[in-house]
């Protein structure tokens, strides 16, 4: 198969889909991988790495769509790349389809076959290829939060872990994921009293074995989360509905709650933000102030540390790309159901059910279009 990796052009966005060792696996397997120039330079991987390892190197990313019958990337297709999409063309990618109608509009024009990272999921509700980036961005939303509460950005002025004699800051997640777990082991590391809730009592109980001392366990609901939220300094939006839009958790009215200078850090905006005043911003210009209250919404948070974060995605992704390229996409989601599910629009059609009712479009189901 031809593999074609383009460079990412989403503001600030440093990953590629693909490291130099994970083309030497494709090449070792007489799959034809094109990596775009440069392509892997924010993540600090060279041109000649890549020819190294048996790639074949491109100067524009038109170029790379022509000649690929599968693209491996990181982030969703944004609109300069619409029209560089072929019918038939298969990628792997993440895509948020529910937090996008145009990305998805556009999908469905072009004919193309969009696996989601995101929805590829084991027999026990993970999501293998988020994993990764969840745990990235879990542990950078207690970064950047600790960066924000900062005053000169506006933020209350209260150092996280606190020092002896002055108490540290209240941080509460919502959300006992992936990204909710590893946000509370940073923030409790860091010396902060944190607060983790989620609706899941099972969840719950798992956590409260394994986290520290200084972090508590509580069950979320609309109640609890008002209360939670009038002495929060930083809080953590990390709920997830695999392929679905996020809840919104706190509403306008509720930042009159909180303390001016907080800080809210929604790492669910790449699935429309748990936040009722999330707004996807950039690296270049991550916050916002509404009520006085800090709203950090960066929608690639891990773009920020690419060199972690793309040997941490190739390591989950290139397994799955491996099967996609020995037997084609139709033949691999046949003999793999975790790659089924990660169909979400295929020919044409929406085959993901969360997408469509996301959008009240027309769903086709996943058997349909094998």
């Amino acid at each position: 198969m031809i593999i074609g990796v383009p460079k990412e052009i989403k503001n600030n966005e440093n990953r590629v889909g693909m490291t130099p060792s994970g083309v030497m696996e494709m090449a070792d397997r007489g799959h034809t991988v094109y990596i775009q120039s440069t392509a892997g330079e924010g993540s600090g991987f060279d041109d000649e790495d890549y020819i190294s390892a048996g790639g074949k190197i491109l100067p524009t990313i038109k170029d790379v769509y022509q000649i690929a019958d599968m693209i491996v990337k990181v982030k969703e297709p944004i609109k300069e790349e619409y029209p560089l999409i072929k019918k038939g063309q298969l990628l792997f990618t993440y895509f948020h389809f529910a937090s996008s109608e145009d990305l998805t509009h556009a999908m469905i024009k072009n004919g193309s076959v969009c696996l989601a990272y995101e929805t590829v999921e084991k027999t026990d509700r993970s999501l293998p290829l988020l994993i990764p980036m969840s745990e990235v961005a879990g542990r950078m939303s207690i970064q950047e939060g600790a960066k924000y509460l900062e005053k000169p950005i506006k933020g209350k002025g209260i150092l996280l872990g606190g020092i002896p004699g002055v108490k540290p800051a209240y941080v509460l997640v919502l959300g006992g994921g992936i990204v909710g777990t590893q946000a509370a082991r940073m923030a409790a590391g860091l010396g902060a009293k944190v607060t983790i809730m989620d609706v899941n009592l099972q969840r719950l109980r798992y956590l409260d074995e394994i986290m520290p001392a200084n972090v508590t366990c509580l069950m979320s609901s609309k109640y609890n989360i008002r209360e939670e939220i009038k002495h929060a300094d930083l809080i953590i939006g990390a709920v997830l509905i695999p392929g679905a839009k996020a809840p919104s958790l706190i509403t306008r009215d509720m930042l009159k709650l909180m303390h001016p200078g907080a800080v809210m850090v929604d790492v669910a905006i790449d699935q429309g933000g748990c936040f009722e005043t999330s707004k996807a911003t950039t690296h270049e210009n991550p916050t916002y102030i509404i009520d006085d209250v800090v709203h950090y919404c960066v929608a690639n948070m891990p773009g920020a540390v690419p060199y972690t974060s793309t040997i941490g995605l190739t390591n989950a992704t290139l397994p799955y790309a491996i099967q996609l390229a020995n037997k084609g996409w139709k033949q691999a989601c046949k003999d793999n159901h975790e790659l089924l599910l990660g169909l979400n629009v295929v020919d044409g059609k929406i085959v993901y059910k969360a997408v469509a009712e996301a959008f009240n479009l027309a769903y086709t189901p996943v058997e349909q279009v094998m």
